[in-house]
């Protein structure tokens, strides 16, 4: 048995060996694939064909006919040409000079767009449309496009003006539904919010929403600072593919002197017959309307570069008694939080004075005011327009001078915010929200990530 088997073995060695000679290259690669794979590994088997330089080969000439290049390329000079170009309408714009923004070079469209009932009614001296315009080489209009979202009903109109066979121009108004697409944007702060977001080129609207979003915890008038960074989720909502109104903020992150703020947009879901209500919350589940806000002062860019202020009769600091914001007469000023208006009128230094109780050991005063908008025993909810910025009582420039006050002495407004109560999410919406929150850390994620690969 054993002879029989050696005798095996020795005519399967002559034939491995007459096959390494025969075809050396590809013995050599099954041996190295066997090696690289270990046991168990699979491996492809190559075929023992014969090697291709033993094959017989075989020499074809066919003459192929050249294509006329000199035709090709007179027909693509002799073709119409258009060309495009967009602008955003302005209000001091007539039909000759949004024309010449466009690069068009045409009286007879200027003539039209002059007359036409549409364009006076909806395009000209009218600011803010998306305007696209189509020419031919001449810089003959051949389409005019205007678009624009009036409200916020989910949709935007459009102006469609169109050169015809015979040479006239038509002009159609049409409504059409808007489509919600979502981007990320990131920036880091160096001077203010405002100039980093213009840097990032995002929307004011976007800029004032995640000032909103965050007023529980930071105050954007007095607590920025340089370094600061953000992140940020948002909708755009787009005509014909161009953007035309901001959406709103789905998630953000803001870290402010080095704390992480974050926050997205969750609407719990239908409980029976009534739809939930959707609102901001933290990443943890807690909800971001707290009982006070950080700042009696709406964010804009108007007030996005004031700081707090040396007082310039008592020369001192004041702001372990209140805050002055300085901002122009007439900027509107809030209540941080729900109650009741304990007195409104003039009183001593405070000039035009504004108190409101909101529980029985916290009050809130608005000082210097140029107008009041409330009265004595009125109940006013939080974020309410209690009055305007001025200069009354004793004040060299207008700002708002506010207190927060616990039993009549004076705490830091930011700190009372923080320090106020939040509403916990329902624990029947927790499975929701845990499956939201997790895509919106990989997403608030990649934004950063954004920031990071601009900065280097």
């Amino acid at each position: 048995m054993f002879s029989g088997i050696t005798a095996s073995l020795e005519t399967l060695a002559r034939d491995a060996g007459a096959l390494v000679q025969k075809y050396p290259q590809r013995v050599t690669a099954i041996v190295a694939a066997f090696l690289l794979g270990g046991t168990g590994a699979t491996f492809a088997v190559a075929s023992f064909a014969p090697e291709a330089a033993d094959l017989p080969s075989k020499t074809v000439v066919e003459t192929l006919q050249t294509p006329d290049i000199a035709a090709q390329v007179e027909a693509i000079a002799t073709a119409p040409q258009l060309l495009f170009r967009s602008e955003t309408s302005r209000s001091s714009d007539t039909a000759p000079v949004l024309l010449r923004r466009l690069g068009v070079s045409d009286d007879h469209a200027a003539d039209f767009l002059r007359t036409d009932r549409n364009a006076q009614q909806q395009l000209l001296g009218r600011g803010g449309r998306n305007v696209t315009a189509q020419t031919n080489t001449d810089g003959q209009l051949v389409q005019l496009i205007a678009r624009w979202s009036p409200v916020d009903d989910g949709t935007f109109k459009r102006l469609r003006i169109e050169k015809q066979a015979d040479g006239r121009f038509t002009s159609v108004l049409e409504t059409a539904p808007l489509v919600a697409s979502t981007r990320l944007a990131s920036g880091s702060i160096h001077s203010s919010l405002f100039a980093a977001t213009d840097d990032a080129r995002l929307p004011d609207s976007v800029a004032v929403q995640m000032a909103d979003i965050f007023s529980g915890d930071i105050d954007f008038h007095r607590a920025l600072r340089k370094g600061d960074r953000f992140s940020l989720v948002y909708e755009t909502l787009e005509g014909d593919g161009e953007p035309l109104r901001t959406g709103r903020v789905l998630s953000a992150e803001f870290v402010n002197n080095g704390k992480s703020f974050q926050a997205m947009w969750f609407t719990p879901p239908v409980s029976g017959q009534t739809a939930a209500k959707g609102g901001y919350f933290t990443l943890a589940g807690e909800s971001l309307r707290r009982a006070y806000l950080a700042s009696p002062m709406e964010f804009s860019r108007v007030t996005s570069g004031f700081k707090m202020r040396f007082h310039p009769i008592l020369q001192t600091w004041r702001a372990h008694l209140g805050v002055d914001y300085g901002a122009p007469t007439g900027t509107p000023v809030r209540s941080i939080g729900d109650g009741v208006v304990e007195f409104a009128g003039v009183q001593n230094g405070f000039g035009n004075i504004v108190i409101i109780r909101h529980n029985g050991s916290h009050s809130t005063a608005y000082a210097h005011l140029s107008r009041i908008n409330v009265r004595k025993g009125q109940s006013v909810n939080q974020g309410q327009n209690v009055g305007a910025v001025g200069q009354t009582g004793w004040a060299t420039g207008p700002h708002l001078h506010f207190e927060f006050r616990v039993n009549g002495q004076q705490r830091d407004p930011l700190a009372m915010a923080r320090q106020s109560e939040s509403i916990p999410l329902p624990a029947s919406a927790r499975p929701a929200f845990n499956a939201a929150a997790a895509q919106v850390r990989q997403q608030l994620a990649s934004a950063a990530q954004m920031q990071v690969g601009s900065a280097q």
